[in-house]
């Protein structure tokens, strides 16, 4: 039997913390699809999105098959930092310019609801997933009393304003400090609002999923990779989705809970798309206050908390984020974080883990959840940014509710059809403009030679009149082929140092350094330029 892939378990080379104590060992396993089909609703994707989806649904009664392209949980939202908020990643004030007050009030109801839901079902169905409540803390990027300090508090006291009339019980604290933060930074006052959230998402969407799995109405097919989803028909629609294998599945409604969806452009050309990076930190229970933490800094740092052992727990941090294949220097990042750590909280031990994610942001900074553009029965949520985990359990109660024709007052604001505000135009322009521009990788070779790569590395090569190859040494010195454009849009991909993986500048799509489409919106794989290319890939399909 041929050795399993890493990227069937998750999305890069690194592990994220959420493996320690719950590793791919103890997922669930299921079968392929192998024959064609018939159901309700059809979810693909099994990260909080697709599982939520499907709980909601067959909590009502409705029949849903859900399909993984891999491994369950292999996704995005096993790599996810693990913080549930209410205070939208944009904050407020850039909310209210862009979507009103009325739709700033739906983002916090709906995401308020979202943090509550997870409580009400971990407690419902008994999974321990470290679930709790706690305050979030914003803080200045800028020491107190240097420059920038005071306008971020000038802004921390308009955001409290603004959260505070939409619902949130927010205030600016002078001289707030969090326990437990000796280091000589000094970074206090804070805009501070409880009713905040973390947990372990894996436990929970695990606890979600071994509930379904025991649901007579619910069936789950992983390693079935999604090619096409169509509406047809003209009165009486139905959708038809179809896999790699050729295997159909016919339904009433579809959910692509994929993190993006698996087409060319619609939403996608809407959204931009970053790698985050995080990196977990020892350091001694109850050494430092239990919260979540993010500083003004652009992009921001990010800190929450973890179990580790019986003497330590894990202090995550995140940032540093970048748009996805046009940079390479994650080393030098994830440095940056434990610097930035062990200046203020000098009790921090050991950096375990290392490990990046990607995140999606919308130009109105809303996310697309409901009826994909030109569809009635096929719908979508992406569009997550820093609050992919609330969006997602959101997207459960919002989805069922359209997919039973029932009202929800939050399908205005996330509707994925809705026009973009005016004010946007020009940042839209500038951003194809930017992503446009990286089809200059078509005259770029990464390496001039194959002997060039050190084994486990890959690289671009681009000969003369011929097309880009994308090339992998793996560790034994095997060079593997494959074919350098992504199959989305045709952009040349970039090798990923970090992930080993190769990362598509133009859209964000991904695949493992073995081929595999790991991320959308391509539907498929990087297609094999030599044999030794085309074994490996089959090694990891065969698996």
């Amino acid at each position: 039997m041929a050795s399993k892939s890493h990227f069937l378990d998750t999305s890069g080379e690194n592990d994220p913390v959420w493996i320690h104590t719950e590793p791919y060992s103890k997922r669930p396993q299921f079968q392929k699809l192998t024959d064609n089909l018939t159901t309700d609703a059809c979810v693909i994707g099994s990260g909080i999105a697709g599982v939520s989806t499907s709980y909601e649904l067959v909590s009502r009664g409705v029949n849903v098959a859900m399909l993984e392209a891999r491994d369950i949980l292999s996704g995005e939202s096993g790599r996810t930092s693990g913080h549930l908020s209410s205070s939208i990643d944009s904050g407020f004030t850039e909310l209210v310019s862009k979507r009103g007050k009325d739709g700033a009030r739906l983002a916090v109801e709906s995401h308020t609801w979202a943090i509550n839901r997870v409580g009400e079902i971990s407690k419902q169905l008994g999974i321990d997933c470290e679930y709790r409540q706690l305050p979030g803390y914003d803080i200045s990027q800028h020491e107190k009393g240097q420059d920038g300090h005071e306008d971020d508090v000038k802004e921390f006291k308009e955001e409290a304003k603004i959260m505070n009339e939409l619902g949130i019980k927010a205030s600016y604290q002078e001289n707030f400090a969090v326990n437990g933060w000796d280091g000589k930074v000094d970074q206090r006052d804070a805009l501070t609002y409880p009713g905040q959230a973390t947990f372990h998402p894996t436990k929970y969407i695990l606890g979600l999923l071994k509930w379904l799995t025991q649901q007579p109405n619910f069936q789950c097919y992983t390693r079935t990779r999604v090619m096409s989803v169509e509406e047809k028909g003209l009165l009486n629609k139905e959708v038809k989705i179809t896999t790699e294998a050729g295997h159909t599945v016919t339904c009433a409604n579809a959910v692509e809970a994929t993190c993006v969806p698996l087409q060319k452009l619609s939403v996608v050309a809407e959204m931009k798309f970053y790698r985050t990076y995080c990196i977990a930190v020892r350091v001694p229970k109850g050494s430092v206050e239990d919260c979540l933490l993010y500083d003004s800094m652009d992009p921001y740092h990010y800190v929450r908390f973890t179990a580790c052992d019986d003497n330590d727990d894990y202090l995550v941090i995140g940032g540093n984020d970048h748009k996805v294949g046009q940079e390479n220097d994650a080393g030098g990042r994830y440095s940056e974080l434990e610097s930035w750590v062990r200046a203020r909280f000098t009790q921090a031990g050991s950096v375990d883990y290392r490990w990046s994610g990607q995140i999606f942001e919308p130009v109105d900074y809303t996310a697309f959840i409901g009826a994909n553009q030109g569809q009635s029965h096929v719908y979508i949520c992406t569009g997550d940014f820093g609050n992919g985990l609330t969006h997602g359990v959101l997207a459960g109660k919002l989805l069922a509710d359209e997919i039973m024709g029932f009202h929800n007052a939050w399908s205005k604001l996330y509707n994925p059809s809705r026009i973009p505000p005016l004010s946007q135009i020009p940042g839209m322009v500038a951003h194809d403009a930017q992503i446009n521009a990286q089809y200059k990788r078509f005259l770029q070779s990464d390496i001039r030679d194959i002997e060039d790569l050190a084994p486990g590395t890959g690289g671009v090569l681009n000969p003369t009149a011929k097309a880009p190859v994308a090339v992998y040494k793996d560790d034994g010195g095997t060079v593997h082929r494959f074919s350098a454009l992504c199959p989305h849009m045709k952009g040349v991909v970039c090798w990923n140092r970090d992930e080993k993986s190769w990362d598509c500048p133009v859209h964000g799509s991904r695949f493992g350094k073995d081929g595999v489409g790991i991320m959308g919106p391509a539907k498929g794989n990087l297609p094999p330029a030599d044999e030794a290319g085309e074994a490996l890939l089959n090694q990891t399909s065969a698996a």
